[in-house]
């Protein structure tokens, strides 16, 4: 097994229509807004920016993503991801009912040095730390969508 691997699928369920929910997963510079852990987003050109979160643990990760797949019929959000974290992302935004279900999914190899030193241990709190992490994303999403 690669403890270096992570495979991630979290499903929020928010009140609001599809075509909003996909609008602002689609803004990326916007995260930082609504959902703390999203550091901050620096464009580099029109599909490609960095990006630094910090969750609860007392580590950061940074990495470019770069778009790989935006498909609003679809409600498909794809990135690619290189840095710390090295893979993809994908939003898949559809109809639940009156609101939205947004599935998120991550397939990633950690480069970090010292997550990849800490592997075998720090596996479970890793992935609690990402569990929280999106938690406070679903949470900040649902407030930033009521808002507007």
């Amino acid at each position: 097994m690669d403890w270096t691997h992570y495979r991630f699928r979290t499903v929020w369920r928010l009140p609001a229509p599809p075509a909003a929910v996909y609008a602002a997963l689609e803004d990326a510079e916007r995260y930082p807004r609504w959902w703390p852990q999203v550091r901050e987003v620096r464009p580099i050109d029109d599909t490609t920016g960095t990006i630094r979160i910090r969750a609860a643990l007392p580590y950061e990760l940074a990495f470019t993503a770069r778009e790989a797949r935006r498909d609003p019929a679809a409600g498909v959000l794809e990135i690619a991801m290189t840095g710390d974290l090295e893979g993809w992302a994908r939003w898949t935004v559809g109809p639940d009912g009156t609101g939205t279900v947004a599935r998120y999914d991550q397939v990633v190899d950690v480069r970090k040095p010292l997550l990849r030193r800490l592997a075998v241990p720090g596996r479970p709190f890793f992935r609690a730390n990402h569990r929280l992490m999106m938690r406070s994303g679903r949470r900040g999403l649902a407030a930033y969508l009521a808002a507007v």
